[in-house]
């Protein structure tokens, strides 16, 4: 009796077993059409909206080197699906970045890695300013190399934002009563950090570029540029 319990049980098991990897490899395969799908229609969209689109620039991405999930440098380094246009009046750029995740993939001859994908947005900014990047800060920024933050005196922006930059003046003018408060309110912020770099403000986020995504993170990089003062600008 026990015997019989006991190949019952690991048949289940291993049914079971074979039941999850069956809806894994189909779940894996119904994403990965989506994703292509989104690449098709990222071409449309640009071509309805009056943008350019190239689903393979070369040497495209290498000037964004040392911004959010860029490489700190690097030399003809590939931009997918690469789109610019003007968007709510101002330019943009956006694309995919695509890397060889070293820990990933198997430690196999012949066996390639598996591919990370990170999706950047740019947005005209309408002066330029000075280096500063605003976050949520991490268990491991001491580890990471991050020097000490800027605090602004804002307990509950303090405490959910981390900021970096090489101008405290140009921080706090930025991050007037009108942004802190859009940024602790908008859910947006919470996992789409923000850089400026020269006149242009940038975000990012790990994952492949779709038609919804692009719309989103453009309307956010905007909705923080309409509450940005101008003066910041003048002042920078």
């Amino acid at each position: 009796m026990v015997d019989i319990l006991v190949k019952v049980l690991l048949f289940a098991f291993i049914a079971g077993m074979f039941t999850l990897v069956i809806r894994a490899f189909v779940r894996s395969g119904q994403e990965d059409k989506q994703v292509r799908r989104g690449w098709e229609e990222l071409a449309q969209v640009a071509a309805a909206r009056g943008w350019t689109h190239e689903r393979r620039a070369a040497g495209r991405a290498t000037e964004f080197c040392g911004v959010g999930p860029m490489p700190g440098s690097g030399e003809n380094l590939t931009a997918w699906h690469y789109i610019t246009g003007e968007f709510r009046g101002r330019s943009f750029t956006c694309f995919e970045y695509r890397y060889s995740n070293p820990l990933s993939g198997s430690s196999q001859v012949g066996e390639s890695k598996k591919l990370t994908f990170e999706s950047v947005f740019l947005v005209s900014a309408p002066g330029s300013g000075p280096f500063l990047q605003v976050g949520r800060p991490g268990k491991f920024d001491t580890v990471m190399g991050r020097g000490p933050r800027t605090l602004l005196g804002v307990p509950e922006f303090d405490e959910k934002f981390r900021v970096d930059t090489e101008d405290q003046t140009f921080a706090r003018t930025i991050l007037s009563d009108d942004v802190r408060a859009f940024l602790l309110s908008d859910q947006r912020a919470e996992k789409n950090p923000l850089r400026v770099r020269h006149d242009e403000l940038f975000t990012w986020y790990t994952g492949t570029l779709s038609p919804q995504a692009l719309e989103d993170r453009l309307n956010y990089l905007c909705d923080v540029l309409d509450r940005i003062p101008a003066q910041a600008w003048a002042s920078a």
